[in-house]
């Protein structure tokens, strides 16, 4: 029995290996998988017979089918993001002594969903429930940058009635994104900076960003480097945690 399982999902393992991929003959599953055609083919019948594969018809060749798709979802409807990112914003404000922050967008704003105090006498605070607008603050702009353009402008462009401010910011969130962190300090509270990352959850889609706050008086170029490096890690724990793709 357990050897069949562990059969059955290095099939779906190599349906799933190529995102540019998306169809497999049998030989090739057995060439990947380096099982006899014969055990694929009994092993594809039964996963076609529970929805877990889909034959095409007209090239006879296999795909994952929709079944996971609706375990996948059935799972995150009852998964709570701020539960499952708790524990590890909890390990990420031990290891650096500075307070941890969980925000999530809601139209033009972001609200934050969570906090974990770190042990420094002296911290950043915001407010659980408190409502940002997007373009201010380290977590927000990672959340906008990871937006569709289009939908990040008009946000933009109803926040910033300043043209000239509106446009350094546009221009900015492309860099945002593809350094995947962004840096602010003293934008909301005076004194402070912010180090953040954002968090995705199923199709790659931005559903919130992690952020360490620190006295900016703290702040120097080794320990910007190591915070950096810790929130993106952080983030893609949750983002894995909670559907994301690796």
């Amino acid at each position: 029995m357990v050897q069949s399982i562990d059969r059955a999902m290095s099939i779906i393992s190599v349906l799933v290996s190529d995102p540019n991929k998306q169809h497999w003959s049998i030989s090739e599953i057995a060439e990947q998988t380096d099982l006899p055609l014969s055990t694929v083919h009994r092993l594809i019948s039964s996963l076609i017979k529970h929805g877990l594969i889909l034959q095409l018809p007209e090239s006879k060749q296999y795909k994952v089918g929709y079944t996971w798709m609706e375990i996948g979802l059935r799972i995150l409807d009852k998964m709570d993001m701020r539960a499952v990112a708790r524990t590890v914003m909890e390990r990420l404000a031990a290891d650096v002594r500075e307070t941890v922050y969980l925000n999530i967008p809601q139209g033009s704003h972001a609200i934050v969903l969570e906090r974990v105090e770190g042990p420094m006498s002296v911290r950043s605070m915001d407010n659980l429930g408190e409502r940002i607008p997007l373009h201010i603050g380290a977590a927000n702009k990672t959340i906008l940058a990871s937006m569709n353009p289009n939908e990040a402008e008009q946000i933009v462009t109803g926040l910033i009635p300043d043209a000239e401010k509106r446009r350094e910011l546009l221009e900015r969130l492309p860099e945002i994104r593809h350094n995947g962190y962004a840096v602010s300090y003293g934008e909301k509270t005076e004194g402070t900076a912010s180090i953040a990352a954002p968090i995705f959850g199923v199709n790659q889609k931005v559903v919130g960003a992690l952020s360490i706050g620190v006295p900016s008086y703290r702040i120097n170029e080794q320990l910007l480097s190591s915070l950096i490096e810790q929130a993106q890690q952080s983030a893609k724990e949750i983002s894995h945690k909670i559907g994301a793709l690796p």
